[in-house]
């Protein structure tokens, strides 16, 4: 739960408490929202509210159930200056419940990912064209390139996009509209293997096994821990090492 307490949401929820201690809170059914500093108001209650719900769904997919009338409870009495914890015990507990919910984070989407994964990269390895490395690197050749392969050491510059077994974009340079650069002994291993089979020109199908991408690490929120990744590469030119600055993809 990395984003659980985000400057901006708590910076909120202290102008909140700040404006509204005083104040007991309008019944929604019987408040109609009419000038703009009322809707102001509404729109900032909303704004924590609808950053704490993601956050319990977020949790709830890891298995980490919290009671959503104590957290409406907590955050009422927090506006109205009556807090049941001090801010000391408050921030322990929510360190205590960050911990909790990364760990269970691992433990269950990791578990659910790693099962995915293995199953899509048996019925994978089955189809007409795919070929699988010593490695467990499973690869597909769209367009054969008549280019230069490049070695561990060389810069690469390619288009790409990478899914999650269920199809979910995590990263595409497509998207952003430019191709990528980096240098090939930058990235994670199925790249630097799966990227040396391929001549410029190329466009190769990957799927590339937990091991040889991230392991068990869940990155940046969109890729679970242990998953198995689908990148499609155009591997546009291999460059020397002192043509060009290096960017590394967000895998």
């Amino acid at each position: 739960m990395n984003r659980m307490m985000k400057p901006l949401a708590l910076s909120a929820i202290a102008l909140a408490i700040t404006a509204c201690s005083q104040q007991e809170p309008y019944p929604v059914s019987q408040k109609k929202l009419e000038s703009e500093q009322e809707k102001q108001a509404y729109a900032l209650g909303s704004s924590v509210g609808s950053f704490v719900a993601r956050n319990l769904d977020d949790q709830e997919k890891a298995e980490v159930m919290l009671d959503r009338q104590l957290v409406i409870a907590g955050f009422v009495d927090a506006v109205k200056g009556e807090n049941k914890l001090s801010d000391e015990e408050a921030d322990k507990l929510l360190n205590d419940l960050r911990s909790k919910v990364m760990e269970q984070r691992k433990n269950v989407l990791g578990s659910k990912a790693a099962k995915e994964g293995e199953a899509f990269q048996e019925e994978n390895a089955k189809k007409e064209g795919v070929q699988v490395t010593e490695s467990g690197l499973q690869y597909e050749v769209i367009e054969a390139g008549d280019g230069d392969s490049p070695s561990e050491e060389d810069i690469v510059e390619v288009h790409y996009e990478g899914t999650l077994v269920n199809g979910e974009v995590f990263d595409s340079s497509y998207e952003r509209g430019e191709p990528t650069v980096f240098p090939l002994n930058r990235v994670i291993p199925g790249w630097t293997e799966g990227l040396q089979l391929m001549k410029e020109g190329a466009k190769y199908r990957f799927v590339i096994p937990s091991e040889l991408a991230y392991g068990d690490r869940e990155v940046g929120g969109q890729i679970p821990p242990n998953s198995t990744l689908i990148f499609t590469v155009e591997l546009l030119d291999v460059k020397d090492n002192a043509e060009s600055e290096s960017t590394q993809p967000q895998q």
